[in-house]
């Protein structure tokens, strides 16, 4: 989807910490999301964005700019002037770009500063109807009798279901070709016609799928099984033990934001993930929020991320 901007709340009038000027203009606080719209990031940042604004007493507007793994979007934020105006809803490939992409000149540490750790969600691995397997375990034979030719589509290289593809690739031993789109519902879209074979990708998106017979769903990526879909298995329990890949969201700033804005958003952030109707819509596209939306807790969470995405990108030579 091209560069589009949505205004999604008039911000109501309410005391904030932010400069004086961005008060006085009613300046609209920038969203970007570094992915097409209608994916799981998009999704999160449009529920979140209705309630921070009535906190912030500012519009929030959403920027989608998708392409080449979230990298587009994220330098995008990272060349934005720090003051408070422009923030970022990242995912698991914020935490791996820098190895993904050899030449990309931002750092996901030192170019960005992290604001608010807000939602996670476990991934779905699903099949098109077509293929002949119906658990993790025949599917995973089925693939080494395909010896690499079966499709995987994911919405970019380095994207979050992209990673959990290839952790899988390395803890069962499979191989497969990775088609990358420009966004999740293009890749969807195309994997209930059968022009790919599997995803691993948001169960937001698939569970409605599944009900309807237009993808097999085999399993869930996270450690515990899903509330949303409590009757498939996790990979782990499936047969690759200690697998373990969840889709998660926070919000970043441009690198030297000042603390002010930055805590005000935080607070935005966490009184919005407070709100039993922000929580009930959260829920109800399979996403649980996390319970420390600090600064702080967000920026040990990046770092134990980097660690352990960009150790797999590295030891598995990808390259975006």
């Amino acid at each position: 989807m091209p560069l589009s901007r949505r205004l999604l709340l008039a911000g109501l009038a309410a005391p904030a910490l932010l400069s004086n000027a961005a008060r006085a203009q009613g300046r609209p606080l920038r969203v970007v999301v570094p992915f097409g719209a209608g994916g799981l990031t998009d999704v999160v940042a449009r529920i979140l964005a209705e309630p921070m604004a009535q906190t912030l007493g500012r519009p929030l507007v959403i920027e989608n700019i998708g392409g080449a793994g979230s990298t587009i979007g994220a330098a995008n934020l990272a060349r934005s002037a720090p003051d408070g105006n422009s923030i970022m809803v990242g995912s698991v490939g914020h935490a791996a770009m820098k190895a993904l992409y050899a030449s990309f000149q931002y750092d996901p540490v030192t170019s960005f500063a992290p604001v608010s750790l807000v939602t996670r969600q476990p991934f779905v691995a699903a099949v098109h109807p077509a293929i002949p397997v119906t658990d993790l375990a025949g599917f995973l034979a089925w693939l080494k009798s395909r010896n690499g030719e079966a499709n995987f589509g994911t919405a970019g290289i380095g994207a979050s279901s992209h990673l959990a593809a290839e952790l899988l690739r390395k803890m069962a031993g499979v191989s497969f070709t990775v088609v990358p789109y420009r966004g999740t519902p293009a890749a969807v879209s195309d994997l209930m016609a059968g022009r790919i074979d599997f995803m691993i990708d948001s169960q937001t998106l698939l569970a409605p799928l599944m009900a309807d017979g237009k993808v097999r769903g085999l399993a869930v990526t996270s450690a515990e099984r899903s509330t949303l879909l409590p009757a498939l298995p996790t990979i782990a329990e499936a047969g690759v033990p200690g697998y373990d890949a969840a889709a998660w969201q926070a919000i970043y700033a441009p690198a030297s934001t000042p603390a002010a804005p930055i805590r005000a958003i935080s607070d935005a952030a966490s009184a919005a993930l407070r709100d039993p109707a922000t929580l009930r819509r959260l829920n109800e596209a399979g996403v649980d929020a996390y319970a420390d939306n600090s600064p702080e807790a967000a920026a040990r969470h990046l770092s134990a991320e980097v660690a352990k995405w960009g150790g797999l990108v590295q030891e598995l030579g990808l390259r975006g």
